[in-house]
């Protein structure tokens, strides 16, 4: 299992694949195999964002320089989306809810 850190549209996103390996295009990575949550009882929003995302994909091309770090770990954590200059886990969803002012 690896979790791999890469910037993408602005945002520092860490998600979890079964396979990395260097690319058959020149300047890519690939990562396969990419690993979420089990949807249960408590819904993780980013987790369900990032699932959504990523769908379809069978395996994601990164472009190297997009690429932090990958590391090799014993188990799978939770996939998250953060602020590139904060660092803050990014929410999907609004913080105020409908009717609150702002």
């Amino acid at each position: 299992m690896y979790k791999i850190v890469f910037f993408n549209q602005g945002k520092v996103y860490e998600l979890f694949a079964q396979r990395v390996d260097s690319a058959h295009l020149y300047g890519f990575i690939t990562a396969a195999g990419l690993q979420f949550a089990d949807s249960g009882v408590v819904v993780d929003p980013v987790e369900e964002r990032m699932r959504e995302e990523f769908r379809d994909t069978e395996e994601l091309l990164l472009p190297i320089q997009s690429v932090v770090r990958v590391e090799k770990v014993r188990k799978r954590g939770t996939s998250v989306i953060r602020d590139r200059t904060s660092g803050e886990k990014v929410t999907p969803l609004p913080l105020d809810g409908p009717g609150r002012k702002r």
